[in-house]
């Protein structure tokens, strides 16, 4: 591996974000930039809620995830391309934190906001349904693989093919999964409501429509808006790595909060909501992960593997943990406020720390071992929770509700 990518240079974060051609592009460019994400977020939500009714609601969630995760994929590519492995590992690492560290909470937050003003108390917990148990077990796999590849310090083409396969095997399963049943169809706001009320023909002209038009916004705002808020926190003076790691992933993901928002307020959406993360964290632990070697050999010229020194190394382990303590809170097929609480806190924690330097002062001092410390409290959580569920103090349902799916949907149709 070429010895100049692992160097990070101060400018390279802004000649990075050049190649994808948004140097140029204002502060103002979020005027119109940041409407069309919002609008494609919200097209892509209605198609994704009428297409459950005709196809697995887990299966067109994996699509959604897809199709709001392009602006990821486009920031990653042009890191791999460029061989920069600081900040590709940055970039990726921040975003997986921020779904599970932010986006799972925000969820809860809003559905038990409006559930209080519906109901008039507090909100428990965020209950799954049964065939959620498919995107559980699928988050689970793909951790206990990179758990290899932090283990060897590299991820390459290999790692790839296992990544995509995991991917394909996920979407297979999804796809024996059954519709949702139609008798949720009131439920729906006015404009999904109708296109599953339409004809056959018109029903899945408008399915497909919404997922293209959404995605088409995505691909051609995702660029403009990400360079608005690059320009802007450069006049504000955000430090480069700082915004690859946290402002460029939030942006990225921007589409996925919105429509988490969207069906996290109707309170019994939020489940759906909660799924639609999830699914995104998979995506990107299984696809944006693959594709990240294959760019970087096409970028070298020969098959190539990215090499983490140990600074990247505890990045993608404390990513690991995270995801891992996510998995197993939800394992029991339900995420209750203080789990979402302590998936907040946690995160939180790290990301106010992250900006600072290790510089001889208790702060400092706290800051730079920070990254150490939460990974630690990651995995000894993680282990507590294996031991409750030994214990029967945890109930492992997502994997009971897997065997009978798998009974019922899967081997029949072997």
């Amino acid at each position: 591996m070429n010895s100049r990518s692992r160097v990070v240079y101060p400018a390279t974060a802004f000649a990075l974000l050049a190649s994808l051609e948004i140097a140029r592009v204002g502060p103002e460019t979020a005027l119109w930039a940041t409407p069309a994400i919002l609008g494609a977020a919200m097209l892509i939500a209605w198609a994704a809620e009428s297409a459950q009714f005709f196809i697995a609601q887990g299966f067109a969630l994996a699509i959604l995830a897809w199709l709001q995760t392009l602006p990821e994929f486009a920031v990653e590519a042009v890191l791999a391309w460029k061989q920069q492995t600081p900040y590709l590992v940055a970039n990726l690492t921040g975003a997986l934190r921020l779904l599970t560290g932010l986006g799972w909470p925000m969820i809860y937050a809003v559905a038990a906001f409006f559930y209080r003003r519906k109901y008039g108390k507090p909100m428990g917990s965020i209950k799954l349904a049964g065939e959620h148990c498919i995107e559980v077990i699928g988050l689970l796999v793909p951790l206990v693989y990179m758990m290899l590849v932090w283990a060897k310090g590299s991820l390459g083409l290999f790692d790839a093919t296992a990544l995509i396969a995991i991917y394909v095997a996920y979407l297979l399963v999804l796809s024996r999964m059954p519709p949702q049943e139609h008798e949720g169809i009131d439920d729906l706001d006015r404009i999904p409501r109708s296109i599953v009320r339409s004809t056959p023909f018109w029903r899945t002209f408008w399915i497909v429509a919404l997922f293209a038009a959404g995605g088409a916004l995505i691909y051609y705002a995702a660029e403009p808006f990400l360079g608005s808020l690059f320009a802007l926190s450069a006049i504000v003076g955000v430090p480069s790595f700082v915004f690859i790691q946290w402002v460029a992933p939030f942006v990225s993901e921007f589409p996925e909060k919105v429509s988490a928002f969207y069906w996290a307020r109707t309170i019994d959406r939020a489940p759906m909501a909660l799924m639609n993360m999830v699914s995104s964290n998979i995506n990107q632990w299984t696809l944006l992960a693959a594709m990240l070697p294959i760019v970087f050999s096409v970028s070298v010229g020969a098959p190539s593997a990215i090499q983490f020194d140990s600074h990247q190394e505890l990045e993608i382990l404390m990513t690991i943990g995270q995801s891992l303590v996510g998995m197993i809170f939800l394992v029991n097929m339900e995420l209750v406020w203080w789990e979402a609480g302590a998936l907040f806190g946690l995160w939180f924690g790290q990301f106010l720390l992250s900006p600072i330097k290790p510089d001889g002062t208790l702060v400092g001092d706290i800051a730079g071992h920070c990254h150490e410390g939460v990974t630690v409290v990651y995995f000894i959580w993680f282990g507590i929770e294996l031991i409750r569920i030994l214990f029967g103090r945890r109930m492992p349902v997502a994997f009971t509700l897997f065997a009978e799916h798998w009974r019922t949907h899967i081997r029949p149709a072997r």
